[in-house]
């Protein structure tokens, strides 16, 4: 990046994470924030005593009409994500956008195919993508620090925030689904899942997902926010070694087991030591301590100054949607 180089850019949405994203690259000397837009006032009033020398509009045309701005952070709710990305791609800017990219396969083809055509980046917020731990476990996965993977789990619940139109599945799955993915590099096979709305008729407030993928790899997702713990852990089991990534832990986020399951070339059939188990140490890596929000914010700054292609671009938020598209149809049928 060249020194003093600045990203001109503008922040759509300060509903439950926008405020995040705009006090994070507001704090980045490589980005200068041109507008804050969002249709509601009252959202703005409460923190524009943080931002005295920021501007204000109410509407996304005086963000797509204003020229010296080359790239939107698009912070909405889920059901805008599709039409304002691509009206902002439209108008020749490049593109952050929240998770899910979007509500469909189709819309993020159309998205993909949009950004290819303007030649801008199109980035989706897979937030745990750029998380310390989680780039230290697939640098663990890539060395074969762990072995055959075996099988995975994740658990996101909490209680709250209940959601009145998308359900836990598209709430809360995309942070664990790209994780997967990301680690294991691989698409599911096929998928098997059932839901329950409890709170209201027809969005489920809870989800079970299990994932198989190739080579007899398993994942399961408990997924909820009507549920007494906050839990965001995923955990990932292979022959050699097992590791926990528990995300509400304050210090040792990522913790490696030296635990094995060895089976025994010769063994009587009768003999109960045919599996030797192994239990060993537990190490805690040392991992960045710069947030991941503020990672992930770097890297599309990075990419649209350097003309590089995001990890979480809009292919991989297609994957993603793809995935989840299989499991919302699973749900559909119970």
């Amino acid at each position: 990046m060249a020194p003093n180089k600045q990203l001109r850019m503008a922040l759509v949405g300060l509903g439950y994470w926008g405020p995040n994203h705009l006090k994070t690259y507001y704090q980045m000397e490589s980005v200068k924030i041109m507008k804050v837009c969002d249709f509601r006032p009252d959202r703005w009033e409460k923190i524009k005593g943080q931002y005295p020398d920021l501007t204000y509009v109410n509407n996304l045309d005086s963000v797509l009409t204003d020229q010296e701005i080359d790239a939107v952070a698009v912070v909405t709710d889920v059901e805008t994500h599709f039409k304002i990305t691509k009206k902002c791609l439209e108008a020749g800017k490049h593109v952050f956008v929240e998770k899910p990219i979007a509500q469909s396969s189709r819309e993020v083809e159309e998205l993909i195919r949009l950004a290819e055509s303007q030649k801008k980046v199109l980035m989706v917020g897979h937030l745990l993508e750029y998380h310390p731990a989680v780039r230290e476990l697939k640098e663990l996965m890539k060395r074969n620090e762990l072995g055959k993977i075996l099988y995975g789990y994740s658990v996101r619940v909490n209680l709250g925030k209940v959601r009145s139109r998308e359900n836990a599945l598209w709430s809360l799955a995309p942070h664990d689904i790209s994780v997967l993915l990301y680690l294991l590099g691989l698409e599911p096979d096929s998928v098997t899942a059932v839901g329950k709305s409890f709170l209201r008729k027809g969005v489920d407030d809870l989800v079970f997902v299990t994932l198989h993928f190739p080579g007899g790899i398993l994942a399961h997702l408990h997924l909820s926010w009507l549920d007494p713990h906050k839990i965001r852990k995923i955990t990932i089991v292979g022959d050699k070694k097992m590791c926990v990534f528990d995300d509400m832990e304050p210090v040792n986020k990522l913790k490696i087991f030296h635990n094995e399951a060895i089976r025994q070339e010769e063994f009587d059939f009768y003999d109960e030591e045919y599996v030797k188990l192994k239990e060993g140490g537990v190490d805690c890596p040392v991992l960045s301590k710069t947030s991941p929000l503020r990672l992930e914010c770097e890297h599309f700054v990075n990419c649209v100054l350097e003309g590089k292609t995001p990890l979480s671009d809009g292919r991989d938020g297609l994957r993603v949607i793809k995935v989840i598209e299989q499991i919302q149809q699973a749900l559909d049928k119970q």
